[in-house]
């Protein structure tokens, strides 16, 4: 018997009442439920989610305050493994995202449910160039902090969690709630041997977008952060060496039964 696989869409809001309902409905064309954090939105985003959440399936959680994008998704996520889901996606509210990706991250996240599903961003012109060098910044301290190349990209927000593997992260460590979240908790993840898959996706920054990246004081956090994972990965060093060197004799053997196989098969 197939094992139960029950879907939702996370989406974190702050101040994106011109781009939200256009995410949403392509969302919920897709077949998914809905869980939509205020994360202390102006009043007129608020207005704007309390008409969208009289709409089927879609659930709104409020923060009274703006406690910062991973704090929201944080509570999105417990919320949905509480109403029952299995695996959540996590997509931006301001349409940067390619939602005509949404299905093929589903059905991967389908056929690998133990999996994170994550984007792997495709730029075009529109990036700011300051967000793109800071990405390759970030990029070289998350390889030093898995002592792996596996994380691709940990600043994409749009990806799928399973719940089953990513709510002990949530409940028992304290992982940083703004903009650092994505990061940090792809890191964390990798920490615990959760398996991750890449899919290309295409990202774009439109002219009138509203972003909340604060050039100076994000990328001190982001700082911060990483110095904080290095910290974890020489607590964790042993583990994760012992790890790699378990995946290279998996690997070798695996060549070897591969070889082995063949030759019987030329014979």
């Amino acid at each position: 018997m197939e094992a139960l696989f029950n879907p939702c869409a996370v989406i974190p809001v702050y101040n994106h009442e011109r781009t939200v309902a256009a995410v949403v409905a392509k969302v919920r064309e897709q077949g998914l439920p809905v869980v939509l954090v205020d994360d202390g939105c102006s009043a007129a985003c608020a207005q704007e989610l309390e008409r969208l959440s009289r709409m089927p399936q879609i659930c709104l959680l409020k923060h009274s305050v703006n406690r910062g994008k991973g704090a929201a998704v944080r509570t999105g996520l417990l919320a949905a493994a509480e109403r029952g889901f299995t695996h959540a996606l996590q997509i931006d509210a301001d349409g940067q995202h390619s939602l005509d990706d949404i299905r093929i991250f589903i059905e991967d996240a389908r056929a690998h449910p133990g999996t994170v599903i994550c984007g792997r961003p495709v730029f075009d012109e529109t990036i700011p160039p300051s967000r793109l060098y800071g990405r390759y910044f970030s990029h070289i301290f998350v390889w030093a902090e898995t002592l792996s190349l596996d994380i691709v990209d940990s600043m994409c927000g749009f990806r799928v969690y399973p719940l089953k593997e990513t709510l002990p992260l949530l409940q028992k460590s304290h992982v940083r709630s703004r903009m650092d979240f994505d990061t940090e908790i792809l890191v964390r993840l990798h920490w615990r041997d959760v398996p991750m898959r890449w899919l290309k996706t295409r990202v774009h920054y439109p002219p009138d977008g509203v972003s909340h990246f604060r050039l100076g004081l994000d990328n001190v956090l982001m700082v911060t952060l990483h110095l904080r994972l290095l910290c974890g990965m020489l607590l964790r060093l042993p583990l994760l060496v012992s790890r790699k060197f378990r995946g290279k004799r998996s690997s070798s053997r695996a060549a070897v039964a591969e070889s082995s196989a063949a030759d019987v098969h030329r014979r």
